[in-house]
């Protein structure tokens, strides 16, 4: 009787803890675990034990063991490329290995020559865009304002602000970069929260890296919600 009675004290402190957690592998977990103790409580503590309930956590928790082996096996089954984990060392490393991964599924590497426009002043666009190697030049009303190099974001204001092109970006010299489209990006972190938080860290971190280096004369007249949680 004392042990089904710590049982189910201990099934909802696990379940307490769970929703605490931020890592789904943990949460699910501790779900399991919940779900064993609440077997314990069932069995033990009534007159007779309440098979309807065990059996419902039996489910509860066979559920949570496949989620778990998928979680796993996706988490294992990550291989980067060198130019991959050179990012994810660096500028993602708020991302974990698997999120940074989903994030690179959508994306898609491209060259520009020099001369190539990669967004033009108050027009639409949509992508969000990283400098991998190369240069290129921010104008804003035809007056360059900063030169941006490896490691940089294109269209990261008008991701944020779901707005227009805030300046003109050209390529001086051959660039390689990263684009991601706007609305695949968007869906991808609504989905997982974990990632817009990681996501607007790195945009806010490079916007103000940009800002200090900008032209006294540039000024962006726009706001800065998080990111929306709608995709556009």
């Amino acid at each position: 009787m004392l042990v089904g009675h710590l049982a189910g004290h201990l099934a909802s402190i696990l379940t307490m803890a769970a929703y605490l957690l931020k890592d789904i592998l943990w949460l699910r977990l501790l779900t399991i675990l919940s779900c064993f103790a609440g077997i314990a409580f069932n069995y033990f503590v009534p007159a007779t034990p309440l098979w309807s309930v065990i059996y419902w956590n039996v489910l509860f928790a066979a559920i949570n063991i496949v989620q778990i082996a998928i979680i796993i096996r996706e988490r294992t089954g990550i291989h980067f490329t060198e130019e991959e984990k050179e990012l994810h060392d660096t500028l993602f490393k708020n991302f974990a290995p698997f999120e940074f991964m989903k994030l690179m599924r959508v994306a898609k590497w491209m060259e520009a020559k020099p001369g190539d426009v990669l967004a033009v002043e108050e027009q639409p666009i949509n992508a969000v865009m990283l400098i991998y190697n190369g240069l290129v030049s921010v104008e804003n009303n035809g007056k360059e304002v900063v030169q941006l190099r490896d490691g940089n974001f294109i269209g990261e204001v008008s991701f944020i602000t779901g707005g227009t092109a805030s300046a003109t970006v050209r390529a001086l010299q051959p660039t390689r970069y990263i684009t991601w489209p706007k609305a695949k990006v968007t869906q991808l972190l609504n989905r997982n929260p974990s990632m817009r938080l990681a996501m607007q860290s790195v945009l806010s971190t490079d916007l103000s890296k940009k800002l200090m280096r900008r032209d006294p004369s540039f000024h962006i007249r726009k706001r800065f919600p998080s990111i929306s949680k709608k995709a556009r």
